[in-house]
């Protein structure tokens, strides 16, 4: 299954053309619903109506629709398990889309389609949604990438254990001993090297060769790889081949020059502004719209306890830089009374009956638009950490330091692809995600974390 990249996302193919067919069907629903709600009209008293073209309402339903596709995570590559679950995801999808409609058609009647229209538009939308990703996901383990692995040491057991989720668009056909090298993959899974590697190749249906050598300086096969990259077999590294199946940059295998002569890490002026500009728009909309909730918020953890309703703690941002970030106080008011900075932990003792309830649905987070507003932070971005674990983390695990190149942000890509983390291991791997982060951000990918945050707050992942 090839991938295409774009807005510097790896994108499989299968997934592009997932969303090309469902926009399609989109497209189609909203023009048979309105045919079938307007039955024997002619096209000019239909307009007349609906007070219009078809085609813009027919744009903005397929664009709140797709939207609400991509917040419940059906796009993903490590898509959610289970016939129910992904069902659920989709008619938690449908049932947003007809909630921001009703909100566009109040702010902007002139798209206003009709009730009739719509329902069945969505009706018939759902249907075809449905159809589509039961072929798809039929569809979907067929089109396996074929892979053969070019060494059989410590970096090629790490490719052994990705989760099954992340081998769904290919599969190890098998690894190949280099000379010099101690192997730990098991003898059952090593090709036996009987031939040229672009001959095992054509032999094995290979579809691209995962190069994880220990040490490039032994007996490095650079001719007969050059001869399977010019004779259109696909060759690719396996740090690059991880970032891009799992999206995230191993760290434990990852070398300087890597990051040195790797695409990304950019940071443009005119990109900046932009962000900037997102962010401050993106925030005032937030508060506007969640300001009864903060009040609400406020009230409730005043009367629980008489403390106060804001909590402030020094965070790392951008380049090192302490600032205090702002949080409606979820934990009692001697959580740290004996000063220890401590990780927040699963049933945590210390959070109050509304503290729990609001870390829960991530209302405790709101008040950092004000954050965003001054310009510590960022709409997105990774999670500013503690300086305390900052320094402990910073000791033990390699490139910790790299994560603060970009602004921190209220959500991020490890949030959304990781849960919480509350140990030294949590924090390398979401150490990963914001490696991949800071190296591929853009407004797309920016976009893409705003609105799967919608399903990190709806399925509770990762809350404590």
């Amino acid at each position: 299954m090839a991938t295409l990249r774009i807005f510097n996302q790896h994108i499989p193919a299968v997934f592009l053309v997932l969303a090309i067919v469902e926009t399609f069907i989109f497209m189609a629903s909203t023009y048979v619903g309105v045919g079938i709600r307007f039955y024997g009209l002619s096209a000019d008293v239909i307009a007349q109506n609906i007070g219009g073209s078809v085609f813009p309402r027919a744009l903005a339903f397929t664009v709140i629709l797709g939207a609400s596709m991509t917040s419940m995570g059906l796009y993903q590559k490590q898509y959610g398990s289970g016939v129910h679950g992904k069902l659920a995801r989709i008619l938690l999808g449908f049932l947003g889309s007809m909630i921001a409609m009703s909100l566009l058609f109040y702010v902007a009647p002139s798209l206003y389609l009709g009730r009739g229209a719509v329902g069945i538009a969505l009706a018939i939308a759902f249907v075809g949604v449905v159809i589509v990703r039961v072929v798809f996901y039929k569809v979907h383990g067929i089109l396996k990438r074929r892979i053969m692995v070019l060494g059989a040491g410590n970096r090629a057991t790490k490719l052994l254990q990705t989760s099954a989720a992340e081998q769904r668009g290919f599969s190890f056909v098998g690894f190949i001993h280099v000379e010099g090298e101690n192997d730990l993959i098991g003898r059952d899974k090593l090709i036996a090297k009987d031939a040229t590697l672009l001959q095992l190749a054509h032999r094995l249906d290979i579809d691209e060769i995962v190069v994880a050598v220990d040490d490039r300086r032994r007996d490095f096969p650079l001719d007969e790889l050059l001869d399977c990259k010019m004779s259109g077999i696909d060759v690719i590294d396996v740090q690059s081949f991880f970032e891009r199946e799992t999206s995230k940059v191993k760290v434990d295998i990852l070398h300087p020059s890597w990051l040195i002569f790797s695409e990304g890490f950019r940071q443009f002026a005119w990109s900046a502004f932009i962000k900037r500009g997102a962010d401050i728009i993106c925030s005032l909309l937030l508060l506007i719209l969640t300001l009864p909730f903060m009040v609400a918020t406020a009230v409730a953890i005043r009367s629980e306890d008489r403390g106060p309703i804001l909590f402030r703690q020094v965070r790392v941002g951008k380049g090192g830089k302490l600032f205090r970030i702002v949080k409606f106080r979820s934990m009692r008011i001697d959580a740290e009374s004996d000063g220890k900075a401590r990780w927040a932990t699963q049933n945590d003792d210390r959070v109050t009956r509304i503290g729990r309830f609001i870390r829960k649905v991530r209302i405790d987070e709101l008040p950092q638009v004000f954050n965003v507003l001054k310009g510590d932070m960022s709409f997105v971005g990774p999670r500013p950490e503690r300086p305390e674990f900052v320094e402990q983390l910073a000791e033990k695990i390699p490139y910790f330091n790299e994560r603060h190149r970009v602004k921190p942000g209220i959500t991020g890509w490890a949030q959304i692809c990781y849960p919480y983390g509350a140990s030294e291991e949590d924090a390398l791997e979401k150490l990963q995600f914001d490696l991949f982060y800071a190296k591929n951000h853009n407004l797309m990918l920016d976009l893409t974390v705003l609105l799967q945050t919608v399903e990190v707050i709806l399925f509770g992942k990762g809350a404590r």
